[in-house]
């Protein structure tokens, strides 16, 4: 018993048609391309001192981040210290807790200014983040 050879495999395709391969490449590229944007994060960088007996935070808080530079932050905007009081009043009528992030390298009396400007407004839970 003989069998048929597939005689157009042999002889009529001699060329293979990489367009697909080359549409799924791009594809590809463009997926991490737009993946990878998405995994940088955008704010301010705030080297959090070491603590031992730090807890995790249980509750929604205001957080105020100090930078390096001794700059207040709230929500990646800058705010000034004026704006910082109507902002702790706010909090002390709606009873949320205060959150100060502050920057390992920022000055120990900045801290200190925002923990009694928060003190001075009523707000009665004021906390500083740390890392375990």
């Amino acid at each position: 018993m003989r069998f048929k050879r597939n005689v157009e495999l042999e002889h009529g395709l001699r060329q293979i048609d990489i367009t697909p391969l080359i549409d799924m490449v791009f594809q590809l590229l463009i997926f991490f391309m737009l993946t990878s944007s998405f995994i940088m994060y955008s704010g301010i960088k705030v080297n959090l001192p070491k603590a031992v007996t730090a807890e995790p935070a249980r509750e929604e808080n205001l957080v105020i981040a100090i930078s390096r530079e001794n700059v207040l932050y709230l929500d990646k905007k800058v705010i000034t210290n004026r704006e910082l009081k109507g902002i702790f009043s706010r909090a002390k009528k709606d009873n949320i807790p205060v959150l100060i992030m502050a920057d390992q390298y920022a000055s120990m009396g900045r801290v200190v200014e925002v923990w009694d400007m928060a003190r001075d407004q009523g707000v009665e839970e004021v906390n500083i983040a740390t890392e375990r």
